[in-house]
């Protein structure tokens, strides 16, 4: 099981480079973790966009593209169809958006005859490397689906376990958030989450271990399961998959990951033919990478 960034970076030497297709790639940040990706054998990259620009802000970032295919197409949308053509066609592994808005990507990425749709829900799975933890967590969904319903919420997590699996986590534990550890009527997030624990009893959700619904400290905090006493309960602190029932609480709780604990991330949006990287222009170089070698492990699960 790997247990970091680090460890996934290992476990990519052994598998086949992967190709990544940046959609609109004139973005110095994202050139230089195309770079770093190549440079550390994570991944090469096809780029899809105006040539001018792209040699420019390679020149600002003294990045050399000789070791790079272009693909110069000056119209940032025809370019984003172009790179997950590429990815459709079996060209490239993943997809990468570029310095282009997010739902012109999502568009291209749902397109009937060159997307990357597989009748899934899309949704964002974001992987967190935590000092002091010992494994890697996975975060979903803060960023693509609001408010899910039941069945959304199904979707989610399958998504979730997929990637978790492909990160060495043979059954992950699937934490189903709440405020409470209880079933109360008048919260509905106690409500799914126990459903979806009777779903995983049932055999209807797969591959994993569900228990809900669990509060934050009861999934990641083994000494406040011994305080509450509920370590009779399937998780009791040992979460792999913390599963937030909207995304308020999976926005704040993704931040205060990032920018209170000490920790590493990278993030994916799954449900598709292969794995998208929606970085944010804000994300460091260090996440960019993370999120590039994470497509690559998901890439090469979904190959299987």
């Amino acid at each position: 099981m790997s247990k970091s960034f680090d460890d996934l970076l290992k476990k990519l030497e052994v598998c086949k480079k992967k190709v990544i297709a940046v959609a609109a790639a004139q973005d110095e940040a994202v050139l230089e973790a195309v770079a770093g990706a190549k440079r550390q054998g994570i991944a090469d990259a096809i780029l899809f966009g105006s040539r001018k620009e792209i040699e420019q802000a390679a020149l600002h970032v003294d990045i050399d593209l000789n070791d790079f295919e272009i693909r110069d197409i000056e119209d940032k949308v025809e370019a984003a169809y172009a790179a997950v053509k590429a990815v459709h066609d079996k060209e490239a592994d993943m997809y990468m958006k570029g310095i282009i808005e997010t739902k012109q990507v999502l568009k291209c990425v749902l397109d009937k005859e060159v997307g990357l749709r597989t009748g899934k829900l899309l949704s964002h799975v974001g992987v967190f490397e935590v000092e002091g933890m010992g494994r890697l967590l996975f975060v979903t969904d803060a960023a693509f689906n609001m408010y899910p319903t039941l069945e959304e919420k199904k979707d989610i997590l399958e998504n979730a376990v997929t990637v978790a699996k492909a990160c060495g986590v043979e059954l992950p534990k699937v934490a189903p958030l709440a405020a409470v550890e209880v079933i109360n009527p008048k919260m509905p997030a106690t409500l799914d989450a126990a459903e979806l624990t009777k779903m995983n009893e049932s055999g209807e959700i797969k591959d994993c271990i569900v228990d809900g619904p669990l509060a934050f400290d009861l999934a990641i905090s083994r000494e406040a399961a011994e305080h509450k006493g509920t370590l009779n309960r399937k998780i009791t602190g040992d979460a792999d998959i913390l599963l937030v029932p909207t995304i308020e609480v999976g926005n704040v709780l993704y931040k205060c990951l990032g920018h209170v604990a000490t920790s590493k991330s990278g993030a994916l949006l799954v449900g598709t033919s292969a794995p998208v990287v929606l970085t944010s222009r804000s994300d460091s170089f260090e996440t960019k990478l993370n999120s590039i070698a994470l497509a690559a492990i998901v890439a090469q699960e979904l190959q299987k």
